[in-house]
């Protein structure tokens, strides 16, 4: 007889959690705009989601900014701001060390996590990520518990990830990730750990490989997310609380002509007011084929101080640039830790990305056309809660809830 599925409360960064004994499992649907469910709603090919819509909640809800990858999963899993947790980027510079940096490292998160707090209080918790950059952040501190990724499932091993001979457990062997596979082999292993006993508490993080290859409309994303669907109906069938979110939308970033939509901010600033620029742009990661380091958000740092205010004027009228904020402000306004970012925040419009120069960019890498993230048009995604909310969170519904409110949502605004 297995054991009972362990219910004690658990506290996590000044917010209690009172999880049922059942399996919880909270998906981050990478990149997922809610137009992407709505294309399958409408030709009837996701009856999971449907149920889930019907029967629990369907909303929008106010992701992290910048909107990107490990920004918004570091909020999810601690269930604070970027302010609070201190990721705020793919990729920043440090300026104590003098460089450019990747923040894929469990090092700079400056939160506990509610997975790791799970694990504490007696829960069997697994962390599967799409993407192995993201599995140091999302295991920080998880004692006892799986974690790994579907880029090298292969590659897990007990000592180091809680789990070994993935691809025997979940029955698939490890995708390639450039492929639909490689989100879908996270819902299958999710499936799969609740089937054997293994894990009764899951964050599941897929990737946006799709979403930056194909539009809402396509054959290609119909059929991906109706493979989604069919894993979230085994998950059902498991007797799972499901909470589901994106961390960002998606949006076509191209001319009418449909040529890459790029404003080269740093090569911009030099001709206007000559050299002392540096422009980090936090998208960046290893993943050049989704979005070849171009997304709707840039941090500038800027050598002679006396020129902000001027240098911030200019761009903001700046055609295809939608927001400007100095330092100061750009932090309250999009809670960013004052000690990790730059002079200047720019983001740009709906259909622009924001990059450095035209040299540090490969287009030609880029999987066919450019469909990206990173601003204020891909902040709203949707949240899916498999079961009704209570009174109290069908009125936090109604107000301002941020995709990182997931997990509290998933646990303490259902009636089970």
């Amino acid at each position: 007889m297995s054991n009972p599925i362990q219910s004690n409360p658990f506290t996590v960064n000044d917010k209690t959690y009172h999880p049922a004994p059942k399996p919880i499992v909270v998906i981050c649907m990478d990149g997922s705009a809610d137009e992407y469910l709505d294309s399958n709603m409408a030709f009837d090919r996701l009856p999971n989601i449907k149920k889930i819509a019907r029967q629990g909640y369907r909303g929008m809800v106010r992701g992290a900014l910048p909107s990107f990858t490990n920004v918004n999963n570091s909020s999810i899993v601690t269930g604070v701001t970027p302010a609070e947790h201190g990721i705020c980027g793919n990729f920043f510079y440090d300026k104590e060390k003098d460089e450019e940096v990747m923040m894929n490292s469990s090092s700079y998160l400056r939160r506990d996590t509610i997975l790791a707090a799970a694990a504490n209080a007696g829960r069997k918790v697994a962390v599967v990520t799409a993407k192995e950059k993201l599995r140091d952040i999302l295991s920080y501190k998880l004692d006892g518990g799986i974690a790994f990724s579907a880029e090298k499932a292969n590659q897990a091993k007990m000592d180091t990830h809680g789990i070994e001979k993935v691809e025997d457990v979940v029955g698939y062997q490890t995708p390639a990730i450039y492929s639909p596979e490689a989100s879908l082999f996270v819902l299958r292993a999710g499936v799969a750990l609740i089937e054997k006993g293994m894990a009764d508490f899951l964050y599941l993080s897929l990737t946006d490989y799709m979403q930056h290859t194909y539009a809402p409309d396509a054959e290609e994303s119909l059929k991906f997310y109706e493979d989604q669907d069919r894993e979230l109906g085994k998950l059902l069938a498991l007797g799972a609380i499901i909470g589901a979110t994106a961390d960002h939308g998606m949006n076509a970033k191209i001319t009418a002509e449909g040529t890459p939509n790029v404003l080269y901010i740093e090569t911009m600033l030099t001709e206007k007011f000559g050299t002392g620029f540096r422009v980090i742009c936090p998208i960046t990661d290893p993943y050049v084929k989704h979005h070849g380091a171009l997304g709707s958000y840039v941090v500038v740092h800027i050598d002679d101080q006396q020129i902000i205010p001027e240098v911030k004027n200019w761009l903001s009228v700046q055609s295809g640039i939608s927001e400007v904020y100095d330092k100061e402000i750009g932090c309250r306004i999009l809670e960013q830790p004052f000690d990790r970012t730059g002079d200047l925040f720019v983001l740009s419009g709906r259909d622009v990305v924001v990059g450095k120069t035209p040299n540090d960019h490969d287009l030609k890498a880029l999987d066919g056309t450019l469909r990206s993230h990173g601003g204020r048009y891909e902040e709203m995604v949707p949240l899916l809660i498999s079961h009704p909310l209570n009174d109290t969170y069908k009125r936090k519904a109604m107000g301002d809830p941020r995709n990182f409110d997931v997990f509290d949502f998933t646990i303490n605004g259902t009636n089970i």
